[in-house]
């Protein structure tokens, strides 16, 4: 499918670009960046075998070339590139099937490759933007949010934040505030208050070692539709956490805690569970290992500040919020609010 120029497509994409220059301005971000990164987003659609439209996203990292997720090219036989109404037609694929990541080559287009990041060398409580087709839309929506939590999984981080999508936004992009790729949106958990994954932009490398395929559908199960048993720990606690469930997320963190002890991530949820389970001093300890292990884990320092709270120990309330304030200020007014306003403030997440 040829390359056609058209006013619609031109129309399209200048009000995403407004939409993305009026968001920008009131956060803190490269609004220049991020517009050349707004120009990497394209549109994966196909026609299934009943005869409807399967639709997903995908970000240009290099001169015709596509980074998406895998799964959305499980039920189309000729799925193809898209912008407005300009199409172009997918030559090949390289498969990792059991990360959720493809890589694919197209005709020639004339879109420019997104500058590549990554979350390892970000913190928590930075500012992100997700940008994708979600809910089908033609032109890209953005999600902005921050990042929460990294996770260390195969050779990669798998990426937490609060930039949510929908259906459609499958091999979307996640950036860092000044444009960079830091990750493709794959999944969230269930229920109204998910949590939303993203894969490390850095498994693309490996995507680049599989063998070349031309042949479609491409099927094949992923880490993340395991059995719940059998599924990475980070993604075990987000439905006990989210549902109030302290015991069930005791006995995660618990097993988390003792097949990874040198995993910050894993103290703090053990020190969620202690705390949420009347097991308070624990719970100190556990966030102390959660700090120690990372001394950015600003997590672990906002719940130690508010044990402190209720203690009356004010040189530690003070030592916390000043180390929080030299991270993240957002997560500082948070914690001035929190520690005033105490079991009355909803539970942070």
């Amino acid at each position: 499918m040829n390359f056609v120029k058209n006013t619609k497509t031109k129309i399209v994409i200048a009000l995403s670009c407004a939409f993305i220059m009026s968001a920008s301005s009131a956060q803190a971000y490269d609004r220049v960046k991020l517009l050349q990164s707004f120009f990497s987003i394209v549109m994966i659609k196909g026609y299934t075998t009943d005869g409807s439209m399967a639709y997903g996203s995908g970000v240009v990292v290099g001169p015709n070339k596509v980074v998406t997720n895998c799964h959305i090219f499980r039920k189309t036989p000729e799925p193809f590139i898209s912008r407005g109404e300009d199409t172009y037609r997918i030559t090949q694929i390289q498969a990792d099937r059991y990360h959720d990541m493809c890589l694919i080559a197209t005709d020639v287009t004339p879109f420019a490759p997104s500058e590549i990041g990554s979350a390892t060398t970000m913190k928590k409580g930075e500012e992100i933007i997700g940008m994708g087709h979600s809910s089908g839309n033609p032109s890209p929506v953005n999600a902005n949010g921050v990042l929460k939590s990294i996770y260390p999984f195969n050779n990669g981080y798998i990426i937490r934040s609060t930039a949510r999508f929908s259906m459609g936004a499958s091999g979307s992009g996640l950036f860092d505030g000044h444009g960079r790729l830091i990750g493709i949106n794959t999944f969230k958990s269930p229920g109204r208050n998910a949590y939303f994954y993203a894969l490390p932009i850095e498994w693309m490398a490996s995507v680049e070692k599989q063998p070349i395929e031309t042949k479609f559908p491409i099927d094949g199960k992923t880490f993340w539709e395991e059995d719940d048993a059998n599924k990475p720990f980070f993604m075990q606690i987000a439905e006990p956490e989210i549902q109030g469930d302290w015991s069930k997320l005791l006995v995660v963190s618990q097993n988390w805690v003792k097949n990874e002890p040198n995993n910050t991530e894993a103290w703090y949820e053990l020190g969620v569970a202690q705390e949420n389970t009347k097991q308070k001093p624990d719970a100190e300890k556990s966030y102390r290992k959660a700090l120690e292990l990372s001394k950015d884990n600003v997590d672990a320092m906002f719940r130690l500040g508010l044990l402190a709270a209720e203690q009356g120990n004010i040189k530690e309330v003070q030592a916390m919020k000043l180390a929080i304030s030299s991270i993240d200020t957002d997560t500082a007014e948070e914690f001035n609010q929190a520690i005033t306003c105490g079991d009355k403030c909803e539970k942070r997440r």
